[in-house]
C-alpha cells in the first residue's frame, strides 16, 4: 500500500490541536480572574457560590443584567448564585435598600428588569423614599407592606451584611462576579463575562475535586 507522509503529518497535527483545546479554555490568572486574599466564607460550603455585586444605579449592571438572568437559568446544581447590592454612595444605598425591601415583599423577581428600565430607560429619579415608594406602588406593590419592609430591622441588617460582604471581597466597582469567595472574574468584555465565569467555576470545581477529603 502506498504511504502518504503528508496525510499522516496532517492527522498528527490535527490531533495535537484537539488536545490543546482544553488548555486554551482554562482561565488565566491576571487576565480572567484575580485572587481574593484572604478567601471569604460562603453561605453553602457544599456548593460553589457565585456572587454578583451590582447596583440598579449602575449603567453597566443594567447592560449585564439580561445576560446574567439568562445565564443563571442554566447553572448546574452544584452552583449557588446570589446577588449583593453595593452601597458606594447615597443613591446606591437607596437602591440597595430597595432591593432588600422588594425581596422582603416578594416582588423582587417580578420588578427586577422593570427597576433597571425605570432608571436607565425612562430616566425616573428614584432618589428619595417618597418617590421610590410611589414607583413601587405604581408597579402593584402593597403600600403598607412596602413601608413596613423599608423600615424593618431585617432590611437594615441585610444592608449592613451586604456592605460587610463587599468589603471582605474587596470589591472596588460593579458589576463584579466572585466565584466561591476566592476568585473575582475579570473578563475584558461584559458579553464574555458569563462564559469566563463558567471557566472560573470549572477551575474551582476541579480544585474541590482534587482537595483531600476532610477527616471524619
Amino acid at each position: 500500500m502506498k504511504k502518504y507522509p503528508g496525510i499522516w503529518l496532517f492527522t498528527l497535527l490535527a490531533g495535537l490541536c484537539l488536545l490543546s483545546l482544553p488548555a486554551q479554555a482554562q482561565p488565566v490568572a491576571g487576565r480572567d480572574y484575580k485572587l481574593i486574599e484572604p478567601a471569604q466564607p460562603t453561605d453553602d460550603p457544599g456548593r460553589i457560590e457565585v456572587i454578583e455585586f451590582f447596583s440598579y444605579a449602575c449603567p453597566h449592571c443594567n447592560d449585564l443584567n439580561p445576560l446574567i438572568q439568562k445565564w443563571v437559568k442554566d447553572l448546574p446544581r452544584d452552583v449557588f448564585f446570589k446577588r449583593v447590592p453595593v452601597n458606594y454612595n447615597p443613591f446606591y444605598e437607596l437602591m440597595a435598600k430597595l432591593f432588600y425591601t422588594l425581596d422582603t415583599t416578594g416582588d423582587m423577581a417580578r420588578l427586577d428588569a422593570e427597576l433597571f428600565a425605570a432608571i436607565h430607560e425612562k430616566g425616573l429619579r428614584l432618589v428619595s423614599e417618597k418617590n421610590i415608594s410611589e414607583w413601587a406602588v405604581s408597579q402593584g406593590v402593597d403600600a403598607r407592606r412596602f413601608s413596613e419592609a423599608w423600615n424593618s430591622f431585617s432590611v437594615s441588617s441585610k444592608m449592613k451584611r451586604a456592605d460587610q460582604i463587599a468589603r471582605g471581597h474587596r470589591i472596588q466597582g460593579v458589576p463584579a462576579i466572585v466565584v466561591d469567595g476566592r476568585y473575582q472574574v475579570t473578563s475584558a468584555s461584559l458579553l464574555d463575562l458569563p462564559q469566563t465565569t463558567d471557566q472560573v467555576i470549572a477551575l474551582r470545581r476541579a480544585e474541590r475535586s482534587a482537595a483531600p477529603a476532610a477527616p471524619k
